[in-house]
């Protein structure tokens, strides 16, 4: 969940020209009425997943939680190609997405929870962060080269355990999602674990309209963030769920699977509909 930052912090960094100017609404912004109503239902539900303790760790406890955000902010969620994240086996499963917005992460927990792969910040972010924590991210030092290969042994532990782990490896976010190459180290991952790849495709739109506002960008912060997404109306997060990857050592390094995934994921937007 690395999330947008404009500035690359060394000369390999994930880098994206995004900034607040592509954010815009593409419907009629709520009522106060309703902006107060929804706030309030938010911080319920917010506070009720942090009640939870240590339990919001429990697959079917977070999922219930994660979905219960998404329609405290009146958010509907649409999920096309498969009700799971995780393809069958006996390794868990690399589950690779475009990048949005922060609200990625929890329409994909309320699809399945899995492991999520977040920028340290994260955890310092107030409400969300806690709730991060507990439900067992794994953080990674976003500015650091040195602590990757650590951050890619500890994947393909979880993975060889049978745990599924979620990466976003545009490794910062873009307005509509498709911006950027999907970078190679995560998938390493999957190939030392012989994991397959999932592919997901994440896509936003208010009305059936395509749409930036849930986009987290440039120098955006999680309190103007979650403001503009209190306001919109009709928003609808859409997950595409695509078939798995299978890596072949004799075929697949990590530079074909990244490109074989980003084209899976890129290539596939979902049909618009009103």
């Amino acid at each position: 969940m690395p999330l947008g930052r404009t500035l690359p912090a060394h000369a390999w960094a994930a880098w994206s020209p995004c900034t607040t100017g592509c954010v815009t609404h593409a419907a009629q912004r709520v009522p106060a009425t309703r902006v107060a109503r929804r706030a309030a239902v938010f911080g319920r539900s917010v506070l009720g997943a942090l009640l939870c303790g240590r339990r919001i760790a429990e697959p079917e406890t977070l999922r219930i939680r994660a979905a219960a955000v998404l329609d405290s902010l009146g958010i509907r969620l649409e999920v096309a190609g498969g009700t799971t994240l995780s393809a069958p086996g006996g390794t868990g499963t690399l589950v690779v997405a475009n990048h949005i917005s922060w609200l990625d992460i929890v329409a994909l927990l309320a699809v399945e929870p899995v492991v999520m792969l977040a920028k340290r910040e994260i955890a310092g972010w107030p409400l969300v962060g806690p709730l991060a924590t507990r439900a067992g991210t794994l953080y990674i030092d976003r500015g650091s080269l040195r602590e990757l290969p650590r951050t890619v042994r500890e994947m393909a532990a979880l993975l060889r355990a049978g745990r599924s782990v979620m990466a976003f490896p545009q490794g910062i976010t873009w307005c509509a999602g498709t911006g950027g190459s999907f970078r190679r180290a995560t998938f390493q991952a999957a190939l030392d674990a012989g994991a397959p790849v999932r592919p997901v495709t994440l896509d936003y739109v208010q009305h059936g309209v395509p749409t930036t506002v849930a986009a987290f960008v440039g120098e955006d912060d999680f309190g103007t963030s979650l403001r503009r997404v209190i306001r919109a109306d009709g928003l609808t997060v859409r997950v595409a769920v695509h078939r798995p990857l299978r890596p072949v050592h004799s075929a697949d390094d990590r530079r074909v699977l990244a490109a074989r995934a980003q084209a899976t994921v890129c290539g596939a937007r979902l049909p618009v509909h009103g």
